[in-house]
């Protein structure tokens, strides 16, 4: 979090910037904020959205609309017309108000706040723009792989004439290169998608390293050209949420035995994309029995998936026939300027 906000280390800034707001009532911290602009994301999508991020707040709405306040301020005096979020910085970044599923456990890099926050956004004018779905699967679940889905595997990768293999961790920064450039062509027409610069890709990259775990990291390929990748971490959050004063120690020789050990039995899939022509033929499921055998084969019993955009009814429809459950929704808002 500390790399993230640092505006020295954190490639974003090289095309955006943000601010950051403390709500106190006398001496006590009771709210935060950060108002974000980001050049790439206007140029692409040829708007003035404007977004805040990084939002906490205790349940008044006096000090809630007075953050979002100071956010409008600055956003207004950036030339933006539409207030949007939360994102943190991006969608490429933590993003969206969990609105449903509050009584299951945080994952790794996604929002878990109360249940009340949704009001206070709503009270303040805050309009839904974009509902983003979140599904569970493993045997944790009550889930386990469906034997169709086995079956129907095998008949696509031999049909197919596909190739899958883990991420190769010898040839890091040249598969670090590959995952950028499917990243930047499968998710290019995804709403509020962004583009991730180089700069980007090799910072987050850097950042994951110590914790991936190649077989969860598989690359379909056909003919030897890469058409498709995913990408799930184990779910830190698992040592991190015992950890409440935020020390690296104990909780990092803890974090490194338990990786080293196969002790985190919970599993997160933060990205899945195929390139657009070889979409509706099967490949998802191929990679996301990968994950989900593969997974298991390091003591990962439990898997989450997501975020889905709510109208992409392909890929919602697809983890519902290969036995994913929907169990959280994150959600989008916006409030004009």
């Amino acid at each position: 979090m500390a790399a993230l906000l640092d505006r020295r280390s954190n490639p974003f800034f090289e095309h955006g910037k943000a601010e950051y707001f403390l709500a106190l009532r006398g001496e006590e911290v009771v709210g935060r904020i950060a108002a974000i602009s980001n050049r790439l994301h206007n140029e692409y999508h040829g708007d003035r959205v404007g977004f805040f991020g990084f939002f906490e707040s205790i349940q008044d709405q006096t000090v809630a609309a007075a953050l979002f306040d100071a956010v409008a301020g600055w956003l207004k005096l950036e030339g933006h017309d539409t207030m949007r979020g939360p994102a943190s910085f991006s969608t490429n970044d933590e993003c969206g108000l969990l609105v449903w599923g509050h009584d299951t456990p945080p994952t790794l890099m996604m929002p878990h706040n109360p249940e009340w926050y949704a009001s206070l956004l709503e009270q303040a004018g805050f309009l839904a723009v974009k509902d983003l779905l979140v599904y569970q699967g493993g045997s944790e679940a009550g889930l386990p792989v469906p034997e169709r889905l086995t079956r129907a595997v095998d008949l696509v990768t031999r049909r197919l004439g596909l190739t899958i293999r883990p991420l190769d961790t010898s040839r890091f920064r040249a598969e670090v290169e590959l995952v950028k450039s499917l990243y930047n062509q499968c998710w290019e027409r995804n709403w509020g998608f962004i583009p991730m610069t180089d700069a980007e890709i090799e910072h987050l990259a850097q950042q994951f390293r110590p914790v991936v775990v190649p077989d969860m990291v598989p690359i379909v390929e056909v003919n030897g050209r890469p058409i498709g990748f995913a990408l799930a971490l184990p779910d830190l959050n698992a040592v991190f949420r015992s950890n409440r004063r935020g020390y690296l120690l104990p909780v990092l020789p803890h974090l490194l035995w338990s990786l080293k050990r196969e002790k985190l039995r919970r599993a997160r899939i933060l990205l899945l994309g195929i390139v657009p022509e070889w979409r509706g033929k099967g490949v998802d499921a191929v990679l996301y029995h990968w994950i989900w055998t593969r997974a298991g084969q390091h003591n990962m019993t439990w898997g989450e998936a997501g975020w889905i955009l709510e109208d992409n009814p392909a890929m919602n429809a697809g983890l519902l026939k290969m036995g994913f459950v929907h169990y959280k929704t994150l959600r989008m808002y916006d409030s004009p300027l």
